[in-house]
């Protein structure tokens, strides 16, 4: 496996959640920059030794939502 990818929202309470496709990995953190370290990590951790992908793929989800009342 060359990329794993992984869906980012943001959170309710705040800070950010990632959810891997295809794999069961989750992690979560409060800054962007804390959360690529937390992938990563988590990433080495769930596969063997040399065995993990060498492309992490983020694709940001953001809900928004306003009013269209005159």
């Amino acid at each position: 496996m060359k990329e794993i990818i992984f869906i980012v929202e943001e959170a309710q309470e705040g800070g950010y959640i990632a959810k891997s496709l295809g794999e069961n990995i989750f992690t979560q953190a409060d800054t962007l920059s804390e959360l690529k370290i937390m992938i990563k990590d988590a990433v080495i951790c769930h596969f063997d030794k040399g065995n993990h992908p060498e492309i992490v793929r983020l694709h940001f989800i953001k809900d928004e939502i306003f009013s269209i009342a005159v």
